[in-house]
C-alpha cells in the first residue's frame, strides 16, 4: 500500500495496492505554481496539494465537482489532455466565486490522472477592479484635499485674528483625520481585493474574533455611553483570514455605534444553523431608508452624507465588509427600519475537513 502526503499538512491518501507509483512525479507537482490532485482508476483521490481543501472539490476521497469529474473521465477515455475554465462557488452561501483554469492530463502508465488548477483568471479580474477603483477614489480624495487647501489659505489671511486661526486649525485637523482614514480604508480595500483568504486559510473560533473586535470598539462606545453586549457559548470554527474577519466585525460594530443615540445598546449575537455561522450586530439607531438598503454596500455610497461627515464616515466601511464576506465564501445582509435601528448579519460556512479519514 503506497501512501502520499501533501506538502504542508501531510494528509495521507492511500492508493490501490496493485498500482506502483514509485516513479511518478509527485515531487514535480509539489514544485509547480498550481494546486493539484491525482486520481487513480475508479476516480479514487490518492493525492492533493494543500490549497485543494479550501476549494471544496473533494469529499470522502472522491472528486465531487461534476464538471471536473467529466474532464477526468474524458481524459481517461481519450488519453489526451483537457483544459477548461471552471467557476466554483467560494462556499455554500454567498455570491463569491473562484474562476479557475483547470488542466487535466494523464500521469504515467498506471491509469493515474493529474488535475492542475491555476488561478490566473484572477489576474484579469483584479485588473478590472483596479481600473474601477482608481476612477472612484479620484473624486473622493479631491474633497478633503480641496478643503485643506482652502483652510490653509484662510489661516494665512486670518493671521492677525487668533480666534479665527484656532477655528480654521481645528477644521484642518478634522479634514486631515478624514483624509487619513480614507487613505487607510483605500489601502485596506486594495489589499482585500489582492488577497485570497481561503488559499492559505487557517481555522479559528469566530467567538474569539468577536471579542477582539469588541475590544477595539470599547473606547468609542464608552465615549457615547453605549453598551456593547455579547453573550454566547457557541463554538464555531471558521476558515480564512482571522484579521480580515476581525476587521469586518469591527467595522459593523463601529457603524452601529456611530449611527446610534447616546446611552443605547449594541447587541452582538452568534449562532450556528445548518453548518453556517451567523454573526448579527443590532443597534437602536436611526435606521436606513428602504430606498438606500440595496446600495449601502457599494463603494463610497453614503445614506446621509451630512451625517457621514460628522461621524467621519468614508463610504468604504460596508464595502470592505462585503468583500471580506464574499472572499470567505459567505455573505452579509441587513434588516432595517427607519427610527427602529438596524441589524447587519454576517454568515460564514463552518470549517470542515475534506473527509473523516483525513482528520
Amino acid at each position: 500500500m503506497w501512501l502520499f502526503k501533501d506538502k504542508e499538512n501531510e494528509k495521507s491518501k492511500s492508493a490501490p495496492s496493485d498500482v506502483d507509483l514509485s516513479t511518478q512525479g509527485f515531487d514535480l507537482l509539489q514544485a509547480m505554481d498550481a494546486e493539484s490532485i491525482v486520481v487513480a482508476p475508479g476516480e479514487f483521490v490518492i493525492y492533493y496539494s494543500n490549497g485543494i481543501s479550501n476549494l471544496n472539490l473533494i469529499k470522502d476521497e472522491r472528486v465531487q465537482n461534476s464538471d471536473l469529474l467529466n474532464l477526468v473521465r474524458a481524459v481517461r477515455r481519450s488519453g489526451v489532455m483537457q483544459e477548461a475554465t471552471l467557476e466554483l462557488p467560494r462556499g455554500p452561501i454567498g455570491a463569491g466565486t473562484h474562476d479557475l483554469l483547470v488542466r487535466v492530463t494523464p500521469l504515467g502508465d498506471h491509469g493515474l490522472i493529474a488535475i492542475l488548477i491555476f488561478d490566473d483568471s484572477e489576474i484579469r479580474r483584479l485588473d478590472s477592479i483596479r481600473r474601477d477603483f482608481v476612477a472612484n477614489i479620484s473624486h473622493e480624495l479631491k474633497t478633503p484635499i480641496g478643503a485643506l487647501s482652502i483652510l490653509s489659505e484662510a489661516v494665512l489671511e486670518a493671521s492677525d485674528d487668533p480666534e479665527a486661526v484656532i477655528k480654521f486649525a481645528n477644521r484642518m485637523q478634522t479634514e486631515s483625520k478624514r483624509l487619513t482614514e480614507l487613505v487607510q480604508e483605500i489601502i485596506d480595500l486594495s489589499r482585500l481585493q489582492d488577497d485570497d483568504p481561503l488559499k492559505d486559510g487557517k481555522r479559528f473560533d469566530i467567538a474569539e474574533v468577536i471579542h477582539d473586535a469588541m475590544d477595539q470598539s470599547k473606547l468609542s462606545a464608552q465615549v457615547r455611553k453605549i453598551t456593547l453586549f455579547f453573550e454566547s457559548t457557541v463554538k464555531a470554527l471558521v476558515n480564512g483570514d482571522r484579521s480580515q474577519l476581525s476587521m469586518a466585525i469591527h467595522n459593523l460594530i463601529e457603524n452601529a455605534i456611530n449611527y446610534s443615540p447616546d446611552s443605547t445598546r449594541v447587541a452582538i449575537d452568534l449562532k450556528v444553523t445548518n453548518q453556517i455561522a451567523e454573526i448579527s450586530i443590532s443597534d437602536q439607531g436611526i435606521g436606513i431608508p428602504e430606498k438606500d438598503i440595496e446600495r449601502i454596500f457599494e463603494r463610497f455610497y453614503r445614506v446621509d452624507p451630512a451625517r457621514s461627515r460628522l461621524t467621519g464616515g468614508t463610504g468604504l466601511g460596508l464595502s470592505i465588509v462585503k468583500h471580506i464576506a464574499l472572499n470567505h465564501g459567505g455573505d452579509v445582509s441587513v434588516w432595517s427600519v427607519e427610527g427602529a435601528g438596524s441589524t447587519f448579519t454576517l454568515r460564514f460556512p463552518i470549517a470542515t475537513e475534506i473527509s473523516e479519514s483525513s482528520k
